[in-house]
């Protein structure tokens, strides 16, 4: 059970959320976010605050729910967002290791994550989106469980994605000095010609109690609907701040997903992360993934300064809008 079923968004919902007192307390009782804090607060000791999967384990078994809150918010402000973290819990960030100019949020557009630059002998560090999607990455291995401390994944994801894999499937991302710094690490890196993923990230989210911790486990495959209009552009900025990317639709599949959660939209359509270059005359994700699936309406022709956006209601057809236009929007955590 992933992060996206315990932190509801929209602060305003009420949700069954879960309390700390040394342990887990699950409350049966559905209350908005601000009022868990002060139950928590009064009854116990705050919301519950997760360090580690062991952690994420335990909430799991607690609670038997679609949902709960727990102590994690977001203390979100533009262009001040700028506390950097370790993936990894307990690794202590110092500034250091940043390329020449870096980090620069490249078109004041927020830069969240982080690469190594891996063509000359000093690993410098560079800021990049995270829904980047091309980008190999380096997962650490705590030695007691594994044999090899550094394992490189040949696969190209997003950031986020790459941080669930390492922790599924070995410790976490590559994080700290430490083992940046480390001979074996270099050794491994020292062939790949582009940048890889380490676990450097800048947070926007906050714990309840005010603990430190830089442990996260958000969803990568949800999608959530923001019932506030906006135009594209802001659309776009509001889910890489908060989310993930505004929503990419690939297939059927997600097809289906993202209609469902377009039915509750307060706006006739929903934006999309798609987009139009009068320049290179072609419609992209901004995800980077290929607009291979397509649902647009029959009646759409393509012109300068459009954006995808689906329809509220009906089949659920893609229309292509200006983007100074404002609606709803979806993103993908």
């Amino acid at each position: 059970m992933q992060w996206s079923l315990f932190v509801l968004i929209l602060m305003g919902q009420c949700s069954f959320f879960v309390c700390q007192l040394y342990d887990y307390y699950f409350i049966g009782e559905k209350k908005t976010w601000d009022d868990a804090q002060k139950y928590c607060r009064n009854h116990f000791t705050d919301l519950a605050t997760v360090s580690s999967m062991t952690d994420t384990k335990t909430l799991k078994d607690a609670n038997n729910q679609d949902g709960a809150w727990i102590g994690l918010y977001s203390m979100y402000k533009k262009n001040k967002n700028n506390v950097w973290r370790w993936s990894l819990p307990g690794v202590e960030f110092t500034n250091n290791s940043w390329a020449p100019g870096e980090p620069n949020d490249a078109g004041n557009d927020p830069e969240n994550c982080v690469v190594i630059k891996t063509d000359d002998e000093t690993f410098k560090w560079i800021d990049v989106h995270c829904s980047n999607t091309k980008y190999k990455f380096v997962c650490y291995n705590d030695t007691k469980n594994s044999s090899e401390t550094f394992n490189l994944i040949q696969n190209q994801m997003t950031w986020l994605k790459a941080q669930n894999y390492c922790r599924e499937q070995h410790t976490d991302l590559v994080s700290g000095l430490t083992q940046l710094e480390d001979k074996d690490f270099k050794k491994l890196i020292k062939n790949e010609s582009k940048c890889l993923w380490i676990g450097l990230f800048r947070d926007v989210w906050k714990w309840s109690d005010g603990s430190s911790f830089s442990f996260s486990y958000w969803d990568p495959d949800k999608v959530i609907l923001i019932n506030q209009s906006k135009n594209w552009e802001d659309a776009l900025y509001y889910c890489r701040d908060h989310h993930g990317d505004l929503v990419s639709i690939t297939n059927l599949g997600e097809q289906k997903w993202v209609q469902e959660r377009a039915k509750k939209a307060n706006s006739p359509y929903v934006w999309l992360g798609l987009r139009y270059t009068c320049t290179l005359d072609f419609w992209f994700w901004v995800s980077d993934e290929v607009v291979n699936y397509k649902n647009w309406d029959s009646h759409e022709t393509d012109d300068c300064d459009m954006s995808g956006a689906m329809d509220k209601g009906g089949q659920h057809k893609w229309f292509k809008k200006n983007d100074m236009e404002e609606f709803n929007f979806i993103c993908s955590k």
